[in-house]
This record gives C-alpha cells, structure tokens and sequence, in this order.
C-alpha cells in the first residue's frame, strides 16, 4: 500500500493519476453527490512504517497534515458536511502517554490551521472533551466559537465513545420530557410517550445523516463510527493508508456512492 517509487516511475505514476483524475472529474458531472462524508482515517502508523520509520508520531503528523487537503477535495465536489474520526474515548485509554501528547499536539495544531481566516469549515465535537487535555480542550472551544457560521461544518470525533453517544442523548431527551411532563411524579409510561425518534435525532452530533463513509487501510468495519449518523450511510473501504490516500480515490469512492444510489 502506497510503497517508495523511484522518481522517473513516481513521475510517470502521477502523470496516469492525473488523467485518471481528470476522466473520473468529467464520467461525475452531474451524479448524486453527497450532502455528508464520513472519514475513517485508519492506517497512519502502518504507513510510517511502510515509509520506512519505526516513529508512529510520522504517520500521525502525515495523517494530521492530509486532513486538510482531503476537506479542500471534499469542498471542491461540493460537500457540504463531514464528519471525521479522530481519536476514540478507548483509543485514548489504550495509547502510551507520549503518543496521547503528541496526538493532542497534532490536534491543536489542526484545530489552529481550521481557524484561520480563509478555511471554510466550521468546528464541532462529538466525544468527550473532559478525557482531554485542558489546553487542548480550550483550544477547540475557542474553535468552535470563532468558526461558527461558516458554509460547512466539519464535525471531529475525539474522546468518541459510540454508545455514550447514543446513552447521552437519551438521557437528555428524558430529562426533557420529565420537564415538560409538568409534574415531578412523571411516570415512565408518560415518558415513553413523550419519546420521539426525531428529538434524539437532534441530540446526536453531526447534523445531519451521513451518506458516505469512507474508511482507509482496508479494514472492513465501522469501528464504532457515528453509528446513529451512518445507519443508512454508504460504505466504502480503500485499500490504502490515511496518509497515501489519493484524490484518485476519493472521486473513486464518489463514483462508488454515485453508482449505488442511482440504482436505489
């Protein structure tokens, strides 16, 4: 996946991706696109490797740095909505402590390059900010404010424990009900009432469903991925690492999605 090349075939490589780019670019004109892409950004350390270094802070910079680029393509297909995995509630509990540091220093780092003036998304977060760092927990509050309003929103995944997720907003939603129940002694049954599908769903990040989700390294799985959010999304599983992954395969995935809701 994604290996060394020499130049003079590196060269050539990249002169028959970009035809193959610019044929996908024409064959797209006018299909279905998606409103909201999900982004499993697996394989990161595995690249490293594969790259030579036995570093994963390598792969995780790599991967961190290509963020950036794969949203200008999901902004230039006219995708409005994404939602990216970043880091879950047990990968944080798992991980050793310097890779956890440097992971937040990544963060911070993303988070500071999406609040510039001429980037086009705005922040949220799904996850729970109290498993992180303080000054990184600041830092994507602050975000989140001096973003907000901006044509597309971009919703990342951190501290991201799936079925807190779903338990979270359930317990939100009766709380809610017991309130507007108008009387303390209100019984489950009034409760079970007053729930509404619709109301949860307002409650779950991410805004809307998502209808594509992309995932890299060629791991067949949703991982726990907005399970709300995806139910009916479309999936589509690469067979690259995060950071080796081509516009050419990201209009491949958009072919993919275009192929399979055309035929629904």
């Amino acid at each position: 996946m994604n290996g060394p090349a020499l130049p003079g075939a590196a060269f050539a490589r990249r002169a028959a991706e970009g035809l193959a780019e610019r044929r996908l670019e024409r064959a797209l004109a006018g299909a279905p696109v998606p409103r909201h892409v999900g982004l499993v950004m697996d394989g990161n350390r595995r690249w490293a490797r594969l790259a030579g270094s036995l570093d994963p802070r390598v792969g995780h910079r790599a991967g961190a740095e290509h963020l950036s680029v794969v949203l200008g393509w999901c902004a230039r297909a006219g995708i409005d909505r994404a939602s990216v995995y970043v880091l879950s509630a047990a990968n944080i509990a798992k991980r050793g402590p310097d890779e956890v540091a440097h992971l937040m220093t990544l963060l911070e780092t993303t988070i500071a390059r999406q609040r510039r003036d001429d980037a086009e998304w705005s922040l949220a977060v799904a996850g729970s900010l109290d498993l992180l760092p303080d000054r990184t927990a600041h830092a994507l509050k602050e975000a989140i404010d001096a973003t907000a309003g901006r044509p597309r929103s971009l919703t990342l995944a951190i501290g991201y424990d799936p079925h807190e997720e779903i338990a979270a907003a359930v317990r939100a939603h009766l709380a809610d009900a017991a309130d507007d129940a108008g009387r303390p002694g209100a019984t489950l049954t009034d409760l079970a009432r007053a729930f509404d599908a619709d109301d949860l769903d307002a409650r779950i990040p991410g805004g809307s469903d998502i209808d594509l989700v992309i995932r890299t390294s060629g791991e067949r799985r949703l991982s726990g991925f907005f399970p709300w959010r995806s139910a009916g999304a479309e999936l589509v599983f690469c067979d690259v690492y995060w950071p080796g992954f081509r516009r050419l395969d990201f209009l491949r995935a958009l072919r993919t999605y275009a192929q399979r809701v055309g035929t629904r």
